[in-house]
Order: structure tokens, then C-alpha cells, then sequence
């Protein structure tokens, strides 16, 4: 229930203290130079509270947008994969150096978007400019930043974000090699002086695996019985079992079957693979600037 008191100040001023005391909530008070307002105040206070409204409205004026992306670094990111946290770390450190100090009761789609476009005419640390794709990603990171102080924390009402107009990305080029490229890709891939090239190709051609996750692939993952590769953690954090079938489950087992140390954890990732990936790196830059003339 609210409690007004009146009071004098040194230079003879009146004020009016309200006090607020709930069970189930902390003290809650305020001074007005005017008795309607301390009344007005404490009004719509004590029905916030009752509406549960109240709390929120505080830790939006109390909390900064710093606040809520040093959290979520803190305790959300370690959840993603290594990858997603150090890219959205980024993305969100740049969100803390541009609008950090506001507080989250001014976080509003007005201030976001204003960002939003100085980001997308801004260059990047290689003196590009960022695709609509790359703005499109740094705002989901805000966005669902926000969703989890929403949901979880309880320190926004809404996600201002949500209202923010995502800038229209490029429908991108899909492109297929033809059999007689894919032909001569394999033959220069069995040209190389890396063993583990032209087996990786096949993988990726069948399985459309990225490079990170063929490198990384053990032999824990694969299950010849059920002819199925399982990877327990991709670029989204989730386990995803891929068919290994022709081709690629023919290669897969060659290799096994060449394997000179039986206790081999990776299957490419190996002391020879490292040392001639530079070589032939070099080697693919050359396969795809002579079959330049495929792709133009």
C-alpha cells in the first residue's frame, strides 16, 4: 500500500515522498514537488505491480544495452558452437561500441535502424562493403540477444528488433558442375601430390559436407553397417547424419583399407595432409583459374 508524507526542505519547498511496501516486492519510492503526481505515480505504479508489469519497466531504465550483450556473451554464447560464438562475439562487440551506453528503455527500432544503415554503408576490415546478407546477420545477433531478455531475463517487454526491416539479400547463383567438368576436376585432383586430395573431392561432391567438417571428419563417425556419416557438431550447433553411399563410401573405405597406423583418429587431418595442404591449395587456385572459362 502507498504511503505519502509531506515534507520541507532546507529553502522551504514542499516535496511529497511516496512509499510503496508489497509483499512479494521490494520497496518502491519516489518525490514529487506536487501531491497529484505522487498520488498519479503511486497509482499507476501499485496496478503495475499487480499487472506484473512493473518490474520490467525498472530493469529497462536500469540496465544498458552493455549490460545485456555482456550476458548474453556470457552465459548464451559458450551454448554455439566455437565458430557461431566468435563470429556473433563480433557481431554483437560492434553493437556494444555503437549503442552500448543507451539504456534498454531506449533501445528502440528507430536507434537500431539508424545503426542498421550506418552498418551497411560502413566498410569492412578488408575495405568491403558489407553485403545485405552480412547486415541481415549482425541483426539477428542483436535480435535474438533481445529475445532471450525478453523470455528469460524479463528486462524488455518486446524485441526491438523485431520491427526493424531486414535489407532484401540477393537470390545468389546456383551452380552445378557439368559431367565433363566434374571430369576434369577429378583427374587433377588425382594428379596431386596430396593422397587425401581427390578423396576429399569425391566427399564433397557427394555429400556436399563443407571443408571444415570433411578435414575434421574421424573415423568414429562413420558407420559403414548403416553407410552413414554422423557429425555431432556443425556450423549450427546440431548433429546431422549424412547418407555414404557409391563413390564416396568406395573412397572412404580405400582409404581405410591403405591405413598404415590402425589407430589414426582423423581420416584426412593428418601430419601429411597438414604439410602438403598449402601445396595443394595452391594447386586448386590453378584448376579453377584454368576451368575459369566454365564459370564466366
Amino acid at each position: 500500500m502507498a504511503n505519502i508524507q509531506e515534507r520541507t526542505t532546507a529553502n522551504g519547498e514542499k516535496r511529497y515522498c511516496v512509499l510503496i511496501r508489497k509483499k512479494g516486492y521490494p520497496s518502491q519510492s519516489a518525490t514529487f514537488k506536487r501531491k497529484t503526481d505522487a498520488a498519479k505515480w503511486a497509482r499507476q505504479t501499485e496496478a503495475a505491480m499487480e499487472e506484473g508489469r512493473h518490474f520490467k519497466t525498472t530493469e529497462t531504465k536500469k540496465r544498458t544495452v552493455a549490460d545485456l550483450i555482456d550476458r548474453y556473451i556470457k552465459d548464451v554464447l559458450p551454448n554455439k558452437s566455437p565458430e557461431w560464438q566468435k563470429i556473433q562475439a563480433s557481431q554483437l562487440q560492434w553493437w556494444r561500441g555503437e549503442i552500448g551506453d543507451y539504456t534498454l528503455a531506449n533501445l528502440n527500432p528507430a536507434l537500431i535502424s539508424e545503426r542498421r544503415d550506418k552498418l551497411a554503408s560502413g566498410a569492412t576490415h578488408q575495405s568491403e562493403k558489407r553485403s545485405a546478407a552480412t547486415v541481415t546477420r549482425y541483426l539477428a545477433a542483436l535480435s535474438h540477444a533481445c529475445s532471450v531478455a525478453v523470455q528469460d531475463w524479463q528486462w524488455l517487454d518486446e524485441n526491438p528488433v523485431s520491427k526493424i526491416r531486414k535489407p532484401p539479400e540477393s537470390q545468389g547463383r546456383v551452380r552445378f558442375l557439368d559431367e565433363q567438368e566434374k571430369i576434369a576436376l577429378l583427374d587433377a585432383c588425382k594428379s596431386s601430390n596430396n593422397p587425401a586430395l581427390y578423396p576429399i573431392t569425391i566427399l564433397a561432391l557427394h555429400t556436399g559436407m563443407r571443408q571444415g567438417e570433411i578435414l575434421n571428419l574421424t573415423w568414429q563417425a562413420i558407420d559403414f553397417k548403416r553407410e552413414r556419416i554422423t557429425l555431432q557438431r556443425t556450423k549450427n550447433g546440431e548433429r546431422r547424419a549424412i547418407p555414404l553411399k557409391g563413390e564416396a563410401l568406395a573412397v572412404i573405405k580405400a582409404r581405410k583399407n591403405r591405413l598404415i597406423d590402425k589407430t589414426t583418429f582423423f581420416i584426412f587431418f593428418t601430419t601429411t595432409t597438414w604439410t602438403l595442404f598449402i601445396s595443394s591449395y595452391l594447386f586448386t587456385i590453378n584448376i579453377l583459374i584454368k576451368f575459369n572459362r566454365f564459370w564466366r
